[in-house]
């Protein structure tokens, strides 16, 4: 899966699951912050999101760990790694990049 691609072309949906602290804090344009320790009783908000969901965080690492329950229950997602990098993709998108 080609993430950088995907974030550039607006697919899927971006979510961070750090802390809605964090999130405030600064988040990628457009990113739904749902929080790691929330995404057991949030499952059914991840089955109606546009697929594959790209989850991002501070490092990667909590979004590491959000994807790899996410697959585990049947949801087509990816590690994002940090959100840094989404907004980079996010903020990088050039006239090439449409045609």
């Amino acid at each position: 899966m080609d993430i950088e691609k995907l974030i550039k072309e607006n697919k899927g949906t971006i979510v961070d699951v750090r802390t809605y602290g964090e999130f405030i804090g600064g988040h990628a344009p457009g990113s739904k912050n749902i929080p790691l320790n929330e995404i057991p009783d949030r499952l059914y908000e991840f089955e109606e999101m546009e697929k594959p969901v790209l989850l991002c965080c501070a490092s990667g690492n909590r979004s590491g760990q959000a994807a790899y329950y996410l697959s585990r229950n049947g949801i087509e997602c990816a590690n994002a790694g940090s959100w840094l990098e989404v907004n980079y993709y996010k903020s990088n998108v050039t006239e090439e990049d449409y045609y």
